[in-house]
């Protein structure tokens, strides 16, 4: 499966924004928020505050790859 990026919108500190992401990581920044137990919104403002000068797109695809790196050394 693979796709071109979709953009959807995002609400960090009551500011919409848009964020495009390819279907396979949006699919992936919806399975980590429910894992970790937030919404969407909340994850993607966590992640915003700790980026750096690195676009939103990019942190939360890094934040994803992250997630499944921790997820195959606990195995």
């Amino acid at each position: 499966m693979q796709g071109r990026p979709q953009k959807h919108s995002l609400t960090l500190q009551g500011h919409r924004t848009s964020v495009s992401l390819e279907p396979e990581f949006w699919l992936a920044f919806q399975a980590l928020a429910r894992r970790k137990g937030l919404a969407m919104n909340t994850l993607a403002a966590h992640i915003d505050a700790g980026r750096g000068d690195q676009g939103l797109a990019s942190a939360i695809r890094v934040a994803v790859l992250q997630d499944l790196q921790e997820r195959l050394r606990a195995e």
